[in-house]
């Protein structure tokens, strides 16, 4: 009885030890928590149960034989967050430097369907070199199947990914694979080549931050979602995303207790957005004013800064948000912004959260650089995913709604369930200096040189008097009602107190064929 108990008590030491005592420190020199460490600050205290502590590889080439360490270089398991059931794995870069072989593939595999036999959230603590070298195609087969359930779980439970140290080739298509991407700035890098291979092929010089640090994913490639100061910050952020979704598609998000907005009294909300239609604004100030206080979790907010995108409440209610940034490229729509936002609200509809959208867009970005990158079926991607979208849809007009934007921008025609405008709103196909080019030009040109600009101001102000407001389209139904903007919030709780049960049926199918 002793010895299998000794066995047994030496087994479990082996696999919460990890790669040994020295590679651990080597580790945690580098400013990296060990796998283990991570998930206890993850879970809440003494909920986490972990499965497969004794897993082992059953490769014999290249000195492997005599490698076999209990766990294989992955912490599998379950537990709360804030009282909630969640399923996650934290790859260990103590072993085999987190490499995934077929062992290792298996474990993350089982704790995937766990989750979706009981359907809950799955989250993956990443720290690895790719795939386990010595295991050759087995490695190359543990990924495939890793990937097959990442897409087999979209839409079903939300899929959320931690980066926290260099993921190298395979292992960055997981994350890459799920519904948002965290990564730790400074000890965090992605690539499917590193930087020895690009200057073996290329020629080019670059460090591996440079090439695949959290700021790059952040501002440049967009493949990154939050950036954390490190392994802490990236666990809190985690726990946070998590408190706005529901655990699978076919439960609601969680309420709280509604909070009042922080971004001062409802009466200056008029005043955040500029009489003058070309003046720039930060739409945060909007945001800030209308929704739940200190709920506001952005998404993305350096890549694509033209359109806001993220979490948060309207009376206690968790939301997503998509708002145009007057401030940055006037708040026009261009390729970034259109993937970006299509993205979000495909995630959202996915798990039930109610689209909130602010508007003030002049239209897409124009110029040969949009056209040819594709901006035409790229700006369809939005489109397409405000279509598609079954939840709640609140559209706020805030001011300009331009041209093709407007449709996109959640309008009433392809889906909007609530559409408002605040008086300042303008609806129309262009600006008005736009349009007057357009509709007088035979006037203006047969007006004597010395009153054209004369003419063309008096046309400007006719146009922007008649077309630039939101009427036209209140008259026709296209929207609900103007409101004053100190109204905004109380009329969007009152909507989506209606509209929270809401379902709507569409054609059976497969799936849809959405643009890329």
């Amino acid at each position: 009885m002793s010895t299998a108990f000794d066995r047994w008590a030496v087994l479990k030491r082996q696999a919460r030890e990890g790669g040994g005592a020295d590679r651990v420190a080597k580790h945690k020199a580098s400013g990296r928590w060990t796998a283990r460490e991570r998930l206890e600050a993850f879970f809440d205290p003494g909920s986490f149960t972990e499965i497969d502590a004794l897993v082992t590889h059953r490769v014999r080439a290249f000195g492997l034989d005599r490698r076999e360490i209990p766990g294989d270089g992955v912490v599998t398991g379950w537990g709360d967050v804030d009282g909630r059931p969640v399923c996650a794995f934290a790859q260990d870069a103590t072993v085999f430097g987190g490499a995934l072989g077929e062992a290792h593939a298996q474990k993350i595999v089982k704790v995937m369907e766990t989750a979706a036999k009981a359907g809950v959230p799955i989250v993956g603590l990443n720290d690895s070199g790719g795939a386990r070298i010595q295991e050759g195609v087995m490695s190359l087969g543990g990924y495939g199947e890793v990937f097959y359930r990442n897409v087999g779980l979209s839409g079903v439970v939300p899929q959320l990914s931690l980066v926290l140290g260099p993921c190298a080739g395979g292992a960055v298509y997981s994350p890459a694979l799920t519904d948002f991407v965290v990564m730790a700035r400074g000890s965090a890098q992605m690539f499917i080549t590193g930087p020895d291979v690009v200057r073996a092929v290329t020629g080019e010089e670059v460090s591996a931050e440079a090439l695949g640090g959290a700021d790059a994913h952040a501002a440049t490639s967009g493949v990154s979602h939050f950036t954390a100061a490190g392994d802490a910050e990236a666990i809190q952020l985690a726990r946070r995303l998590l408190s706005y979704w529901p655990l699978n598609n076919l439960e609601d998000p969680p309420g709280i207790a509604p909070v009042e907005p922080s971004g001062g009294p409802a009466e200056g909300l008029a005043k955040t957005v500029p009489e003058d239609p070309n003046s720039p604004y930060d739409v945060h100030a909007v945001i800030e004013r209308v929704l739940d206080g200190s709920s506001w979790l952005e998404s993305q907010p350096a890549w694509a800064p033209n359109l806001v995108v993220g979490f948060a409440r309207l009376g206690g209610r968790p939301v997503g948000v998509v708002a145009n940034q007057p401030a940055v490229l006037a708040g026009c729509l261009d390729i970034a912004a259109s993937t970006k936002g299509a993205r979000f609200v495909r995630f959202c509809d996915a798990f039930n959260l109610p689209l909130v959208t602010f508007v003030d867009v002049p239209g897409f970005l124009p110029g040969t650089v949009q056209e040819h990158g594709g901006i035409i079926r790229h700006g369809a991607k939005l489109l397409y995913a405000y279509a598609e979208a079954t939840v709640p849809k609140l559209t706020v007009i805030l001011r300009k709604a331009y041209g093709g934007a407007y449709d996109v921008m959640c309008s009433k025609h392809i889906g909007g369930d609530y559409n408002v405008a605040w008086p300042t709103a303008e609806i129309a196909v262009m600006g008005a200096d736009g349009a007057v080019n357009i509709l007088f030009r035979r006037e203006i040109d047969q007006a004597p040189e010395a009153e054209r600009a004369k003419v063309r101001a008096k046309l400007v102000a006719e146009y922007q008097a008649e077309f630039l407001n939101p009427y036209l389209a209140a008259a026709r139904g296209y929207i609900d009602d103007v409101i004053d903007p100190k109204e905004t919030r109380p009329a969007l709780e009152k909507a989506l107190h209606l509209l929270a049960p809401k379902r709507e049926e569409r054609p059976s199918k497969k799936h849809g064929n959405i643009p890329l």
